[in-house]
């Protein structure tokens, strides 16, 4: 058997990263478009991450290049399989120990969408989505989050598929709704070796009564964030909702009642005093199958921005059920920790789609947006696995750690900056960025610029790429 050609090589640690893949891809060409399309996605921001744009070449003229014609080979029509791409790289975050998940950490679900115009491109069609906030032509994805108070990072992506696709809509065999794509995504990080201590999602998924009792089935632990008018059926004159047994609740600062108060602690320095109810009423309390939890930074006044309506599973401690169930139990400040988590798949959402190219894909077929999907993952991957290996910048020390804010879709579901017990957030960065990841992993990229830009495209100017 001959020896397998070497692809031209990446520069710095992003090659020794392409090789843990190299036995994934069956020929050279595969191996090469790796290397080429990782780089291109890791070049700057001011570079767009369309298909031109990482061939590094003339945006339509250069769409002939060979260089951009080879990385569209690769993603629409080279025999390569992304789900095995993304078990080989959740594999390698979870040989490194300074990636690899721990049960402290919760599995975030959530998902997001991206306009896209046409009617040919897989999985499009008029929905919500939820980064716009408003119904348009658009595909929607699902996914999976790893995070704790260090890093965080995406397992697994599905699209989600309207039911025009089908041909009986909803009613189709195939039709799946996006809670029922989140539980499989679960179920795949429990078959893939993930630890968590709680899946965490917010309001549309904590409302699906299905997901509830699916996860709790089989003996998964979760937190997830109920709608303020959350209710049950109730007697006339008692309490039936949420924010009705929170304003019930008397406090003030000098006798705060059944309220206690949680310290959270941010990256960079500052604490913040929250105060967490165990809500009692209906199905909830705290020796029932599930507990409702209050969190706010004011019982007061219940500021929608800054209160959370929590529904876990988690056992109380001390209780009966705590005794009975293989669930470890969690008090109030660790149901409000895990829910903290949460708004790192926000951060994430800035850092793929502004940094990484999410949604500038420029193919059709299911499974080439899958791979352009799984390749974004990968880089985002990267930051954090080269950090691991970079000693001057240890991972708990990033020099560029953002404040994990809130903003867009979901501000007013949460906080505007995430926080646990352990230091987490800082001081808002100039533009949305891995937490000291990519700082590390761009000098490692210094040359790209020099290493892979091809000429330019007969009669197109040439183009100088900011690095």
């Amino acid at each position: 058997m001959t020896e397998r050609l070497p692809a031209t090589p990446a520069p710095g640690s992003l090659e020794r990263f392409a090789q843990a893949f190299d036995d994934v891809f069956a020929k050279r060409s595969q191996r090469e478009g790796l290397r080429r399309y990782l780089e291109g996605l890791l070049l700057p921001m001011e570079r767009n991450k369309t298909l031109t744009g990482l061939a590094n070449t003339e945006p339509v003229e250069g769409a002939q290049h060979p260089s951009a014609q080879k990385l569209q080979w690769f993603v629409s029509e080279s025999n390569w399989d992304a789900r095995v791409v993304q078990q080989r790289r959740l594999a390698l975050l979870l040989a490194t120990p300074q990636t690899a998940p721990t049960a402290r950490g919760a599995l975030v679900i959530d998902e997001t969408g991206d306009r896209k115009w046409g009617h040919k491109t897989a999985h499009v069609g008029r929905q919500y989505l939820s980064n716009v906030g408003k119904v348009d032509n658009g595909v929607v994805s699902v996914q999976t989050l790893w995070a704790d108070e260090r890093l965080y990072y995406p397992l697994t992506v599905e699209p989600y598929t309207p039911a025009a696709w089908f041909e009986k809509g909803q009613h189709d065999a195939a039709f799946r709704t996006k809670p029922q794509i989140a539980l499989e995504l679960v179920e795949a990080a429990v078959a893939a070796g993930v630890p968590f201590r709680a899946v965490v999602a917010d309001s549309f998924y904590g409302e699906n009564d299905e997901l509830r009792q699916r996860l709790m089935e089989r003996d998964l632990g979760y937190v997830l964030a109920l709608k303020a008018s959350h209710s049950w059926w109730h007697a006339e004159g008692s309490l039936g909702a949420l924010w009705a047994v929170a304003q019930a609740a008397p406090w003030t600062p000098q006798a705060p009642g059944d309220w206690q108060a949680v310290q959270r602690h941010f990256r960079d320095g500052p604490e913040e005093t929250w105060w967490a109810l165990e809500a009692v009423g209906g199905p909830y309390g705290p020796d029932k199958a599930e507990r409702a939890v209050v969190g706010t930074t004011d019982p007061a006044t219940l500021p929608d921005d800054n209160t959370w309506y929590l529904v876990t599973n988690l056992p109380t401690p001390g209780t009966p059920r705590a005794r009975r169930t293989p669930l470890p139990a969690a008090d109030l400040a660790e149901i409000v920790r895990l829910y903290g988590l949460r708004v790192w798949v926000e951060q994430s959402y800035k850092q793929v789609k502004q940094h990484l190219g999410w949604a500038q894909y420029q193919v059709r077929s299911d499974h080439a947006i899958r791979r352009h999907w799984e390749l974004v993952c990968c880089a985002f991957c990267f930051c954090w696995w080269t950090l691991a290996f970079d000693p001057a910048q240890p991972l708990d020390e990033a020099e560029a750690t953002p404040t994990a804010s809130g903003e867009g879709k979901k501000r007013s579901r949460g906080d505007s900056r995430s926080s646990t017990h352990d230091p987490l957030a800082g001081r808002p960065a100039a533009r949305a960025c891995l937490a000291g990841a990519v700082p590390a992993a761009a000098p490692q990229l210094a040359g790209l610029v020099s290493q892979t830009a091809p000429a330019p495209a007969p009669g197109a100017a040439g183009l100088v790429v900011a690095r």
